[in-house]
């Protein structure tokens, strides 16, 4: 009887030793979380958007590319699928497509019927549309857009000189 008593206790003292251990395993250290500074100092923008959303082009140095062209924006199917500079398409960001200019290149587009115009940067490649020029992101085309209901438009496209 008394073997079994034994028997009985260690099994009890190992189990609680073996709990007791794992709750202390189980309870993370506290450490103070890491502070991680920026290392980008005072960098002021180039572009600054204006309330609505249309921007300055105030300090820019421009290089007229062609008048009258014919300019659209991408159809709403085309959001995030990849753009032929490897990057995902978003009709939210100022971007645009053009034949030959490169990629990366800043450009100011300006509707001539009422003289608004945005900055967007080449991410693709067309339109494959001959009669046009440029395909502007949905919201680069709105902003600059006289009626909201148009397809294309007939715009001004300079190069921005970097």
């Amino acid at each position: 009887m008394r073997n079994k008593t034994n028997i009985l206790f260690a099994t009890i003292a190992l189990t609680l030793i073996s709990g007791f251990t794992y709750m202390i395993s189980q309870t993370k250290p506290t450490t103070e979380p890491k502070i991680i500074q920026d290392t980008v100092k005072n960098v002021k923008p180039l572009i600054v958007p204006l309330p609505d959303s249309v921007f300055t082009d105030k300090g820019l140095k421009l290089r007229p590319y062609k008048k009258n062209a014919h300019a659209s924006y991408y159809a709403d199917r085309f959001n995030g699928k990849r753009t032929a500079n490897g990057s995902r398409f978003n009709n939210n960001n100022y971007t645009a497509a053009h034949k030959k200019l490169p990629f990366g290149t800043r450009v100011k587009v300006t509707n001539e019927a009422n003289g608004k115009f945005v900055i967007v940067k080449i991410t693709d490649r067309g339109p494959f549309v001959k009669t046009r020029e440029i395909d502007l992101s949905k919201r680069a085309f709105m902003d600059i857009a006289k009626n909201k209901g148009a397809g294309a438009m007939k715009v001004t496209i300079e190069t921005i000189i970097e």
